[in-house]
Formats: C-alpha cells, structure tokens, sequence
C-alpha cells in the first residue's frame, strides 16, 4: 500500500494535513481535497504534529490496508495529548465502506466523508471543528453518494511540477464480484470533454509536460459522442504536453480505435497497463471479467501489432474463492505466455458487501495455500520482469526526470515505457528530459549512462486537432 503524505493549512490557526493511502485516484482526491483546503482559508503544512486538522484519506481494496489505515488513526489520535483541539477525519474508500460504524467504533474521529463528499469539506469542518483549545463534541458522517457529482470547478493542489494524475472518470459500471469499487465511489461518471482539455492546458501553462488520465476503467469513457479514444487525441494534441499515460483500463473496452491512437500520436507514451487478473476461463468468469483468456489474448496481440514497443503491466489476483491447483497452474502458464513487464500480485481479499463474500464457503482457498501460490505468483512475474529487463540493457532510452534518488548525486526518471532509471544528476535538473543508455538493471530499475550530456525534449508534434 502506498502512503502519500501532503498537507493543507491557514492563518489564524487554521492548519491541515492530508495523508494518502492507495491508488492514483486516491492520490489525486488527496490533492483535491488541498485544493478545498486551501480556498477554506487552510494553511499547508509538513506534519500531522503541526495541524490543527488531519484527514487520512483510506483505500477499501483490501483488508491489510484498512488495518494498517486503522493503527495510524489510533497513533495520529494519541497528538490530541498537546493539541486537545484536533480534528480527526477519515475520508475516501474505507470511510465510505465503514460508514457510520467508524465514528461508533473508533472514538477519535470526529469525521467520516466518503469519496462523493469533498466538495463540502470546508462545511463539514466548520460544523466539527470546535473553539480552539476546546475537545469537540459534534461528529460527523458525509456518505452520500451522487450521481452527478465529478467534482467541477474545484481545483487540484498539485504536488509535483513534472507531472499529474488528471481525473476524467469517477466509478465504475463493471460489477467484478471481488471488486469495492462500485460500491464506495458509485456508478461511472465521466468529465466533460472541454473541462478536461482546459485543465490540460492550464498544466502544461503551468510547466507540467507529462500527465496521466484516470479511471476506475479509463477506457470504458464516454461523454456525448466522445469515446476515450477522442479523448485521448485531444490531450496528446495539447501544446507543451510531450507526455500522456492513463490508468486503468479494462480489457473488453479495448478496441482498434484506441491502439490506432497510441500509435499515431507521439506524445502518447507506449505503456498499457491491461489487468489480467486470472489465467483461468473458470475462474474469471466468477470474477464476471466478461473476457475469456482466448479474447485477452487477441487483445494483447491486437495492441503488440499496432504499438510494437508497447510495455505492458497488469494485475493478477491469487486464491480467489473456487481456484483450484489446475485454475493457478493456467495463470502461471498464461503469464510465462504473455511476459508481462510488470505485474502487480495480491492474495485474494475478502470485501464485505461484494458478491464473492456470498460463494460457498468452501469454495474459499485456505490460507497457508493462498499464501503459497501468491508467492509463485511473485516469482514468476519477477523472473518474467528481470528477464525483459536484461534484454533492454544498452537501449537509449529518453527519460524525464522526477525527483531525486537515494543515492547522493543520483536522480531518478521513467521512460516513455515507464521503466525506472537511475542516472547521475542534481535537485535542478528535475523536469529536465535527458537521454541516456540503459547500462544495468537491478530488478524493476535501470541504471543508466548520459548520452552526449543533458537533452531536453522539444514537444511532439501531430496534424492539427
């Protein structure tokens, strides 16, 4: 589970913190709420020991991150010792999904607010927060869901000057049955298309060149008559923008029309992220994929034809309920089959309220089995990634550059395949575009050489929109 920490906070005492678990749309929420925060009269500030309010924004995905989302809440309630005034919330996925139980069960939260409510963040806080120096005795629950609601006119407060997670949809249609989702942020709702450009516009204004496109199923976006991939056209074709990426899409919505763009318009960069989730027929179709392994096939072998280069990551779940030996051995098989750059593994996660908490329960794979076959899981894509990698040492490859690395004296950046690199470099060259050569690999990341100094990238260029 990542944790992304940001803060938010004012004059005349007001200060805020926001911390992040989860996701990229959990990450650009964090930023949205700053962005309330901050037109609320909310001063930034760099640790919860220094706000006056603190909200952890939650992931529901599974059950470790809600627990381990839980142990935080207990440790940032323990400030109220010197700060009696703070205001505790919990916002995002887990709040929506725990409701009103939070505040029943977990004494230090003053605030509950699911993904459809921050919009009225300032509101609610007013109607919390109590006269400074004063415990609180009003609490709060904001858990409507809204159909309309896709967060317009409010703004993100960024928090790189590379690059940003732009959101264009917000929940999902599709019903997976081991899958949250659908039931904490709602029914899919798509951003304007003019909304979405004109916030484009102002990024790369603002210096920013790379952005990614969000969507619980990015791909399935439709607004009038634009399809995502119109949508997609439209901001590759921005001016200053020599960067776009989206996630997640979803297989069955991936079509000719949206391989043709990747291929055709420079700045779209050759990464696809395809989530696979299972090798097994039988296995998806519990999961209600409403693909076959056959037809995720073709589709990878549609995209290879019309994006060669492409680098391709998915998502892959073990244990879940009804697997049997032979349901993994196919994953394992369909993985060595595909050869996945990247791939990100979980154990099977019980969700309460999702339709697979209601399979015979002794369809439910047994712990020390579902342990095991997550860790063949996380050998063979590895063994898969490392050996993809290895091939790639000596490539030239253009990196943007995000921040620095670990090591003193190094940076870190990502190519147009999002591959991780290491090459020397300093604080100033961030937002930089250098050309290297790909000389080691240590796993997921390359180190790599300068090729002919420092290079900055002129934009791409594409007919006229």
């Amino acid at each position: 589970m990542d944790k992304n920490t940001t803060s938010a906070a004012s004059d005349g005492g007001k200060r805020a913190y926001v911390e992040t678990y989860g996701c990229q749309m959990n990450i650009a929420d964090g930023e949205l709420m700053e962005g309330v925060l901050e037109k609320e009269g909310y001063e930034i500030v760099g640790a919860p020991e220094e706000a006056d309010v603190v909200l952890v924004n939650t992931c529901a995905i599974r059950e470790n991150a809600e627990e381990r989302v839980l142990g935080r809440i207990g440790q940032l309630s323990g400030l109220r010792r010197e700060r009696p005034w703070l205001v505790l919330g919990v916002t995002g996925c887990m709040a929506q999904r725990m409701g009103e139980s939070l505040l029943g069960n977990v004494r230090a939260v003053d605030l509950v607010m699911g993904p459809d409510g921050y919009r009225h963040l300032g509101k609610a806080l007013k109607e919390v927060v109590p006269r400074r120096g004063r415990p609180g005795s009003r609490r709060l629950s904001v858990l409507d869901l809204s159909l309309d609601e896709n967060y317009r006119g409010l703004e993100q407060r960024r928090r790189s000057s590379v690059t940003a997670w732009v959101p264009v949809q917000r929940g999902c249609n599709h019903r997976c049955t081991f899958c949250i989702v659908p039931y904490v942020r709602g029914p899919e709702k798509n951003r304007a298309p003019d909304d979405v450009i004109a916030e484009i516009r102002g990024l790369a204004d603002d210096g920013i060149t790379e952005v990614t496109l969000l969507g619980q199923t990015v791909n399935s976006y439709r607004h009038g008559d634009w399809s995502f991939a119109r949508l997609l056209r439209g901001v590759a074709r921005v001016d200053g923008i020599q960067r776009v990426r989206f996630t997640s899409p979803h297989p069955i919505d991936l079509g000719e029309d949206l391989v043709e763009v990747m291929a055709t318009e420079p700045a779209v960069c050759e990464q696809f992220h395809l989530p696979l989730q299972s090798g097994s027929n039988a296995v998806l179709k519990r999961m209600v994929r409403r693909y076959t392994r056959e037809i995720f096939r073709e589709k990878v072998a549609m995209l290879r034809a019309g994006v060669p280069d492409v680098a391709l990551s998915t998502d892959v779940i073990a244990a879940f309920p009804g697997e049997t030996d032979d349901d993994f051995e196919q994953t394992i098989s369909f993985l060595s089959e595909i050869r996945f750059d990247e791939a990100f593994t979980y154990r099977y996660s019980e969700r309460p309220g999702t339709p697979a908490t209601r399979f015979p329960r002794e369809w439910f794979v047994p712990e020390d089995v579902a342990r095991d076959r997550l860790n063949r899981l996380i050998g063979a894509t590895r063994f898969v990634q490392a050996e993809i990698n290895q091939d790639e040492v000596g490539r030239v490859e253009e990196i943007l550059v995000e921040r620095p690395a670990k090591s003193p004296g190094m940076v870190l950046g990502r190519t147009r395949r999002n591959k991780a690199v290491v090459v020397s470099g300093t604080r100033t060259e961030i937002g930089s575009y250098l050309t290297v050569r790909l000389s080691d690999t240590t796993g997921p990341t390359f180190i790599a050489q300068r090729v002919g100094g420092e290079k900055v990238a002129s934009p791409p260029t594409s007919p006229e929109a």
